[in-house]
């Protein structure tokens, strides 16, 4: 059912977004890539999963904190690929500090890329989803979209936003056989957490794994981080035809952080 369609995934050089990618393209599911690589690089990328995986890919570096280069990049994908069947939206930054002394500029990189570019790329697939009466969108949000931590005033109002963003659409596309769900990963292992690992290491005068248990452990029972590939596994089953009546959810793979 799904070998042949064409998946779009914001942020897909690293982490989340590439294991998400190989799980897909295990599938025979066609792949635009993005991330922060330059032109050269994202080419051999997409080169090597269209080589391992014989799908068609392509890859961009479009600057997701401007709405005009996302015009572009989309309207490039689908004209390349013919449709986006399966958008992804995974791209996101962060950084930690109080509200009090938080940078503006922080503020507003964080929410354009991890809140207002999903709304951009959503916009763009909407019309062919909708003339093929098929899609899937997945916005990867966060635990953080559905509690706070103290320090992450503008991930926490983005990944928020997120969450409200994806039930609207969920609500204006159930007719039209398109699909609109957040997932919400608590500690996944990979790059993105890392500053805050070394920081308490620094603090604590501790080993990076001893730092890394500590702030697993403050906050979700499971006292593991994710393999990202579960999250690309999660996502190849809300793509799925057994998972077409799950709709505006807002899904946690948390440890039982949220259960709390």
């Amino acid at each position: 059912m799904l070998a042949g369609k064409t998946a779009l995934i914001t942020g897909s050089t690293s982490g989340i977004g590439l294991a998400s990618a190989h799980v897909l393209a295990e599938q025979g599911i066609n792949l635009v890539l993005h991330g922060l690589m330059d032109n050269d690089e994202g080419a051999r990328l997409a080169q090597e999963f269209s080589d391992k995986y014989q799908i068609k890919t392509l890859f961009d570096n479009a600057n997701l904190m401007d709405s005009n280069a996302i015009s572009a990049f989309m309207k490039r994908a689908i004209q390349t690929m013919g449709s986006i069947d399966i958008l992804i939206n995974n791209a996101g930054i962060q950084h930690t500090e109080a509200v009090d002394t938080f940078p503006e500029d922080k503020w507003h990189a964080i929410m354009a890329i991890n809140l207002t570019a999903a709304f951009h790329t959503i916009q763009h697939s909407l019309a062919g989803m909708k003339e093929n009466s098929w899609g899937r969108i997945i916005n990867i949000a966060s635990v953080h979209g559905l509690v706070a931590s103290k320090n992450k005033a503008a991930y926490c109002a983005a990944k928020h936003g997120l969450v409200g963003l994806t039930k609207v659409v969920a609500l204006e596309c159930a007719e039209h056989g398109i699909t609109a769900n957040a997932i919400c990963p608590g500690w996944v292992d990979t790059p993105l957490i890392n500053e805050q690992i070394t920081d308490i290491a620094n603090k604590e005068n501790s080993s990076f794994e001893q730092a890394k248990y500590q702030l697993i452990t403050a906050k979700q029972p499971l006292p593991e981080m994710m393999d990202p590939r579960q999250i690309g596994e999660f996502i190849l089953f809300l793509c799925s035809d057994s998972a077409r009546s799950i709709t505006g959810s807002s899904l946690p793979m948390d440890g039982a952080w949220t259960a709390q």
